[in-house]
């Protein structure tokens, strides 16, 4: 039977979300490919299907919901759902006493309150099937919280509670849920256009690779029930932590 997925969170071709689109359409999967501005999904489905794989657009505001019915509908329309991807997110460098409560709950809303939007609908979804996976995109933040990033740390730390409350939950009713840490920057069009010279600075291999990352994320989409994956941390070789 024809197997679907959808990403939330693609941007640029060369970031993480279109990373993940390319990687699970690559193995056969139609993907529902979704944001909020519906020029730049054209383009990353138009990369899909030039290349022969199977894509469409969803408009959607994770923050709101606004649009998410449908692009699960998509989804189901295509195949069966075997997959959900959460790679919505956002950075910016505050200091505390700078930040404005709309600023921070502003952040929450895509960092955390849109992973659970997501999340439960894909569990409202799948659950009657009874498998398929629910990934989420985590980062340093999810794990402490550094100067001038409260915004974000408390946002990702929050999803990553829910992620860890949704496995203990649905794991035994057959979804796979994870979350996957990425420590480090991702050498993304989105860094290179801002911070290209701090990139340039890291050396071969400095910097998180979107391939690659999607490769850890088809890696726990795949495992065998027996032994699943909660959360995995990926950082480039050269990364302190």
């Amino acid at each position: 039977m024809a197997k679907s997925a959808i990403v939330f969170g693609v941007g640029a071709s060369r970031g993480l979300g279109a990373a993940l689109v390319r990687r699970f359409a690559r193995e056969g999967y139609h993907v529902v490919v979704t944001g909020r501005t519906a020029d730049k999904l054209s383009i990353i489905v138009d990369e899909i299907k030039s290349i022969g794989f199977s894509a469409s657009t969803g408009v959607v505001d994770v923050t709101t919901g606004a649009g998410l019915g449908d692009a699960f509908d998509d989804a189901q329309k295509s195949g069966t759902l075997e997959a959900v991807l959460y790679n919505v997110g956002n950075n910016a460098i505050i200091p505390f006493m700078d930040l404005e409560a709309d600023t921070f709950e502003a952040f929450w809303r895509v960092g955390c309150l849109g992973g659970f939007l997501v999340g439960q609908e894909a569990v409202r979804r799948m659950l009657p099937a009874g498998r398929g996976s629910i990934l989420y995109t985590g980062a340093s933040g999810s794990l402490r919280g550094r100067v001038n990033f409260a915004h974000f740390a408390s946002a990702k730390a929050g999803l990553r509670a829910m992620v860890q409350s949704m496995a203990r939950e649905f794991g035994p009713q057959g979804l796979h849920v994870g979350h996957v840490v990425i420590d480090g920057v991702i050498d993304g069009d989105m860094v290179r256009s801002r911070f290209n010279d701090y990139i340039e600075s890291k050396g071969d291999d400095g910097a998180l690779a979107p391939d690659a990352i999607a490769d850890a994320f088809w890696s726990v989409h795949c495992q065998p029930r027996s032994a699943w994956t909660q959360e995995i941390d990926l950082r480039p070789w050269v990364e302190n932590w």
